[in-house]
């Protein structure tokens, strides 16, 4: 007799193989955080997790980290590329030029096996508080990939259930934070785990066959929903450009420019005029660049979307080999995951606004605000790492006004808890509020940034990897500008120095860091203040 999902219509079979596939990643998320040793991972969630077919074809996704995601995919690449993959094997990769992102963000690739053979394999990426590098932290301002940290290309970890604990301790030797390090790898491993169980039995419950037509099936549906998005872009050429504030290293701004031109029922987006790589660390791999075109493309085709390979096939994405947006070794690349992702949105956005400009919304906080702390340890412990990134304001549009306080387009995590950051590292959050008012004016009001100040307890290095100095989120169809960032050292005295939006700074017991975050871009031209008249004396009574 068949199994209830045969007697389903096709259409209801690929949605609830869809969410089984779905709910395993987000178990595999799940697993990582509740596992995980730092805040970082445990608290904020700077992590993604995703399943893999056997031919190392995007299944499915948890609703995580968009720039982890969309670029994963080519990761996975890499590591089938170099690596034969079998049961019990498990794999490492964190180099941007082999696959990878930035150096903080590691990648465990697992094989699934039913009966001896690979039918596909759990994948999940996780940010590391560091790697390792010349700044605690592994994200400050650099000018040579190997002053990030420690490199891994595609490195088999565990082979056949064994694991070469050389490679683990290459990378171990050359961190900060040894035990939290391998905690948060065992996290990951944990992870992985899950999604092999789960994968696994999903595959012997519908058997091979079925799987792989369902599989095939959902992937040409996630194609399909994207052409038909694309289709409702009128045809044409539509061109934006942006900037960001510097590169760390010199303060002259970077240029991002795209081309986008819709065909019949594909995207073409051509980055040619985008400026050469730079000195500092706000150059992006490949990866990242195509990964944020595919978040763009993904918002438009709205929530039905299946996140799989499919959604990649109608969209193209050319960069100049040796730009920032397609950088090459030894380009520092630390920013160029959290700052030039967020402006390669940022202007695509504002390129598809001049085809449909009421289904975009405005611009904005445009930064990830990345903060990396480094300490020794009061307690004779070794050396602590901290690192987080601070909400914004997002852009309003013409439905209503922008959200505050949160974190926008690639990424997706939560705040540090003030109770988790102090139990954890030596600081005292001093405030920690809305910024009020920082969204741009508009018909509908940009969203307000955040006002974060961290005092230091004991001597503290601090990095600061952000943008957004000049002005924030971009507003639209009239709308006015949200609030720039402003980051601010403010001495024990009371003395006060604003730092650039990319910066290192010593802080000295009693120190605090302000950071004071973008808001978004107001929509529409702001209500006109009506002039206040005379007062006219009221009536006489005789």
């Amino acid at each position: 007799m068949p199994s209830q999902p045969d007697l389903l219509p096709l259409a209801g079979r690929i949605e609830i193989f869809r969410q089984r596939l779905v709910a395993i990643a987000e178990q595999m998320g799940e697993t990582l955080a509740r596992t995980a040793y730092s805040a970082n991972i445990k608290e904020r969630r700077d992590h993604s997790a995703a399943l893999f077919g056997s031919r190392g074809d995007l299944l499915a996704q948890a609703a995580h980290i968009p720039v982890h995601l969309g670029s994963m995919p080519d990761c996975v690449s890499a590591v089938l590329a170099a690596l034969r993959l079998g049961p019990g094997d498990e794999a490492l990769l964190n180099d941007p030029y082999a696959g990878g992102t930035h150096l903080p963000d590691i990648t465990l690739v697992s094989p699934v096996c039913v009966g001896g053979r690979v039918v596909g394999y759990a994948a999940n990426r996780a940010h590391h508080s560091d790697v390792g590098g010349i700044v605690p932290g592994s994200m400050g301002v650099t000018t040579h990939i190997d002053q990030e940290g420690v490199r891994l290309p595609p490195t088999l970890w565990f082979a056949a259930g064994r694991e070469d604990r050389s490679e683990r301790d290459r990378l171990l030797a050359a961190v900060r934070t040894p035990n939290e390090r391998l905690g948060d790898l065992q996290a990951q491993r944990a992870a992985n785990a899950v999604g092999q169980r789960g994968l696994a039995a999903l595959i012997e419950r519908t058997g091979a066959r079925a799987f792989d037509e369902l599989a095939s099936a959902l992937r040409d549906y996630a194609e399909r929903l994207m052409r038909r998005a694309i289709e409702s872009i009128p045809r044409g050429i539509y061109e934006s450009e942006d900037f960001l504030d510097g590169d760390g290293v010199s303060p002259r701004p970077i240029r991002i420019a795209v081309r986008l031109t819709v065909e019949d029922d594909r995207i073409v987006a051509d980055f040619e005029g985008t400026d050469a790589q730079a000195s500092g660390c706000i150059n992006c791999p490949l990866a990242v660049t195509r990964s944020a075109v595919a978040y763009v493309f993904a918002c438009l085709a709205g929530p039905r979307l299946p996140h799989n390979a499919g959604m990649f096939a109608p969209l193209v994405v050319r960069a100049p080999r040796g730009s920032v947006v397609n950088a090459v070794f030894p380009a520092a690349v630390a920013a160029g995951n959290t700052e030039t992702s967020q402006r390669i949105v940022d202007v695509a956005f504002a390129a598809l606004s001049r085809a449909v400009p009421r289904r975009f919304a405005a611009g904005s906080s445009g930064t990830m605000m990345s903060v990396s702390l480094g300490a020794d340890d009061p307690h004779g412990g070794g050396a602590l790492t901290f690192y987080e990134t601070v909400a914004g304001g997002s852009g309003a549009s013409a439905a209503g006004p922008g959200a505050s306080a949160v974190h926008t387009h690639m990424t997706n995590t939560l705040n540090t808890p003030i109770e988790a950051l102090e139990s954890s590292f030596p600081v005292r959050v001093r405030r920690y509020e809305v910024r009020q008012g920082s969204g741009g004016a508009g018909r509908h009001r940009g969203g307000d940034g955040v006002i974060r100040e961290i005092e230091a307890l004991v001597p503290l290095h601090a990095s600061v990897l952000a943008d957004r100095a000049s002005h924030g989120g971009r507003g639209a169809a009239g709308g006015q500008d949200g609030s720039p960032l402003r980051v601010t050292h403010v001495r024990g005295d009371g003395s006060e120095t604003e730092l650039p939006s990319k910066a290192h700074a010593d802080l000295s017991p009693g120190d605090r860091l302000r950071i004071e975050t973008p808001g978004g871009g107001g929509y529409g031209p702001p209500p006109r203040k009506k002039k206040a008249g005379r007062v006219k004396d009221p009536p006489r009574r005789d």
